[in-house]
């Protein structure tokens, strides 16, 4: 069972929306806190410090905070990759075609993935680094961080709790809040201790091992020729990592399954839509958890360790 600490929870009231929402992103991290190998959780708690309660929960929305700041406004891009796709007729992830000068979420992850274990890099570089593996790789669990159409949903307005807002904020952040008020105290806390327990012996236990299926933190993205080529000559500043692409492809399928089969006016926090979403989010979001502690387990433990 996760323990929260009176900082953590300080931590989770304080924080603004971002990516997932707030809730979804510290879900993430926290989860991800119970799966950690020794040594990659000594790096964790060493390199986050008191500032983030040496955890990836409260860690886990600063790469939202930061991304409108003068200083990071180049971050912005990196969090979604736009499939162009045609949903919900058709969902497909392509990083050839989607990932624009290589720089989106799939790029950044195995940016990150190199630069947090390098050790020529200084203390503050590197805790930058698992900041945005945090973020990033919570986000790519969200399906429309997988999605070009409307700009990710963010173009098609929409109904939540009887308010207006827009597809991407629902998903990001509305269902959650609907979810966290029905069924969990409007705590994190409890939902994922809810989740964890599901996860280690629940009904996501005989999941995990599928979710693992890509957990190569080196293997390379096979690209066409012309690709291959540009890499040899060096023109390409980060080598795409095939597991990204993997968990994007996941994610984005559930933009034709699940995310686009809305009725026009429907109240999309209320109703079957709602019910059939929220299986969805949660089990994005312990995948991507599980991923998370699994990945920083390979870099720090060298292997995952996990089920």
């Amino acid at each position: 069972m996760v323990i929260f600490s009176f900082l953590t929870v300080l931590a989770l009231s304080a924080s603004g929306a971002h990516g997932w929402g707030a809730s979804g992103h510290q879900a993430v991290g926290f989860i991800a806190m119970e799966f950690l190998s020794p040594k990659a959780l000594s790096f964790v708690q060493n390199s986050l410090g008191d500032m983030y309660n040496r955890s990836l929960g409260p860690a886990a929305t600063w790469a939202d905070e930061v991304r409108s700041m003068p200083d990071f406004a180049w971050s912005a891009d990196l969090h979604f990759v736009d499939a162009e796709d045609n949903p919900p007729s058709s969902c497909n992830l392509n990083e050839t075609r989607d990932c624009a000068n290589d720089f989106c979420v799939l790029t950044a992850i195995a940016n990150y993935t190199t630069r947090v274990v390098d050790t020529r890099l200084d203390a503050e570089q590197r805790q930058e680094a698992l900041k945005f593996l945090d973020h990033f790789i919570g986000d790519i669990g969200q399906p429309l961080h997988v999605e070009a159409d409307a700009l990710g949903g963010n173009r098609i307005t929409a109904r939540c709790n009887g308010a207006s807002t827009n597809l991407h904020s629902v998903w990001d952040s509305g269902i959650i809040n609907r979810l966290l008020q029905q069924s969990h105290g409007n705590s994190v806390a409890n939902w994922v201790n809810d989740l964890v327990a599901r996860i280690k012996t629940g009904s996501f236990k005989s999941l995990t091992s599928s979710w693992l299926s890509c957990s190569s933190v080196t293997q390379p993205l096979r690209r066409d020729l012309d690709l291959q080529i540009n890499e040899f000559l060096g023109t390409r500043a980060v080598t795409p990592l095939e597991c990204p692409l993997v968990w994007g492809g996941e994610s984005n399928k559930f933009v034709c399954s699940t995310v686009f089969t809305f009725t026009t006016g429907e109240d999309l926090c209320t109703g079957s839509y709602f019910t059939d979403a929220v299986p969805v989010i949660e089990l994005q979001i312990a995948k991507q958890a599980f991923r998370l502690a699994a990945w920083l387990n390979v870099l720090f433990d060298g292997a995952t360790n996990l089920p």
